[in-house]
């Protein structure tokens, strides 16, 4: 119970060590201490040998709201980590524009400032102000430079500066120009699968992937595909007898045949007795000029057997919602995440369009999630003035062109129908067990996901009763929450149906 405290508070045990001298500190101590800050993101990205140095020295500090904690054009002595409240950055002296400006520079919990102070002679370039009552943990120069901590962040920065000279970019650069760019990044962690940027194409900074690597996702909305509308009635038809004319705006090739036909006749002579025989032919051959869906086995092929029982056809009767392309169920108006690219070590993030205007330039949001990596991140207007002309043509060679998302949801669709089709396929390959092996009764937990939560049923739009499990949201910016999904299960004929007279598997096969 040392550690145990108020719900965002430092623990008093921990205050308890931060207030004794750095030499009085005894190794369990500083170990605590260490692991106790590991939820702050800026102290977790430094090494292993610099935390816990970080921790020898660390002090404890409370303010409350208004205090300037550093000051426009003064000499830094002190950095500090946030380990509890908010701050402002502002560009005047007492801090007094924070409180005026409706959308100021914060900085939160995890966050750092003030490192830069104490490893160069330079004055604060920037005044931070308490938003609220906020705790730091503070390292003052004294301790800093006692206890060896500038050799540790030497090591690091020259860690940064080996990365860079690797580079094909930077080839050209001298070494006092490559540390310049070194004194401007800065080193971030990223777990497995921990979110990077939500749209890092309106980002204000830049990253250089220096381990591991992150993958490069695009929220799509299926809805505003007309590949995917077109997709969705085709697999409602067989569960929906109403007329593909009302859900599609453009004629099949059978009906545009048809009307070929009829207009390929001369207009002034016999053309209405033509057409009145063209109709009669059809009719009598079961088709007509109204596209009526039929959803019973003698719409198929006669060559694939005899004819198939298929579902009783009924209408659909769920919300529906109006699309550009028409309407379309409420239901199945969903989006996905597709990943388009993935970067590699010593690859770069927002510098593909750098160099483009402004009006060619890909606006789509794009998302950046780590697969364990380790990136620095540098401000973009930082590094465009330290850029020459020969940094800028190899830039122009950089340029990466992301697919369309209607590219990206027909093959979204493609992968979707594979999955269908291999599960359907390994069901009917592998024999069932002839007695269930023994699964002893286990209670079941509580849990808030659920697969089934990922998956868009198309059989079951018109049901009243719906399924209990949660559903996933994803933020649209400047528009409402969209539903995501990984698989869309839809109504279809299975394959013992379509071709009866296999009733081996491996002959099908």
């Amino acid at each position: 119970m040392d550690f145990v405290a108020e719900e965002g508070h430092l623990p008093p045990r921990a205050i308890q060590i931060m207030q004794k001298l750095p030499s009085w500190r005894t190794e369990p101590e500083i170990q605590a201490l260490y692991n106790l800050l590991q939820v702050l993101n800026s102290y977790r990205n430094y090494s292993e040998p610099l935390q816990l140095l970080l921790a020898r020295v660390m002090r404890f500090e409370r303010f409350g709201r208004r205090r300037v904690m550093v000051k426009k054009g003064q000499r830094g002595n002190s950095f500090y980590f946030i380990y509890m409240g908010t701050v402002a950055v502002t560009e005047d002296e007492d801090g007094s524009s924070a409180f005026l400006d409706p959308h100021p520079t914060l900085l939160h919990k995890g966050d750092c400032f003030g490192e830069l102070g104490l490893m160069s002679p330079s004055v604060r370039r920037a005044t931070v102000v308490c938003m609220e009552e906020t705790e730091f943990l503070v390292v003052d120069r004294e301790d800093f430079f006692a206890n060896k901590l500038d050799q540790e962040f030497q090591k690091d920065a020259q860690h940064r500066f080996e990365f860079f000279r690797k580079m094909d970019l930077f080839e050209s650069w001298s070494d006092e120009k490559l540390w310049k760019l070194v004194t401007l990044g800065k080193v971030e962690k990223f777990s497995y699968g921990q979110l990077v940027l939500k749209d890092f194409i309106e980002s204000p900074s830049i990253m250089f992937v220096c381990k591991g690597s992150c993958e490069v996702l695009r929220l799509i909305d299926l809805g505003t595909s007309p590949f995917y509308y077109k997709w969705i009635w085709q697999h409602l038809e067989l569960i929906d007898d109403t007329s593909l004319k009302t859900h599609l705006n453009e004629p099949s090739p059978v009906e545009r045949f048809k009307e070929f036909q009829i207009k390929s006749y001369p207009v002034q002579d016999f053309s209405t007795l033509k057409l009145k025989h063209l109709q009669k032919a059809w009719e009598q051959q079961g088709s007509s000029f109204s596209r009526r869906i039929k959803t019973s086995g003698n719409t198929l092929p006669k060559t694939l057997g005899p004819k198939i029982k298929s579902r009783h056809p009924h209408s659909l009767e769920c919300p529906m919602i109006n699309t550009e392309y028409g309407e379309l169920p409420e239901e199945a108006a969903v989006g996905a995440y597709i990943k388009i690219h993935t970067v590699e070590e010593g690859e770069t993030v927002g510098l593909h369009q750098i160099l483009l205007p402004e009006n060619q330039r890909d606006m789509r949001p794009l998302v950046l999630v780590s697969l364990g990596a380790e990136v620095i991140r540098i401000r973009r207007e930082k590094f465009w003035e330290l850029i020459d002309s020969e940094v800028k043509e190899k830039l122009y060679r950089f340029q990466i062109k992301y697919p369309s998302d209607e590219d990206m949801c027909q093959k979204f669709l493609q992968e979707n129908s594979w999955n269908i089709f291999r599960k359907d396929l390994m069901r009917l390959l592998l024999k069932p067990r002839q007695r269930p092996s023994f699964i002893p009764i286990r209670p079941k937990k509580k849990g808030i996901y659920n697969p089934k939560s990922l998956v868009l049923d198309l059989c079951s739009l018109d049901k009243e009763t719906k399924p209990c499990y949660p559903i996933f949201m994803a933020p649209q910016k400047y528009l409402p929450p969209l539903r995501i999904v990984q698989a869309i299960t839809a109504p279809r004929y299975k394959i013992q149906e379509l071709l009866p007279q296999y009733k081996n598997a491996g002959v099908l096969v």
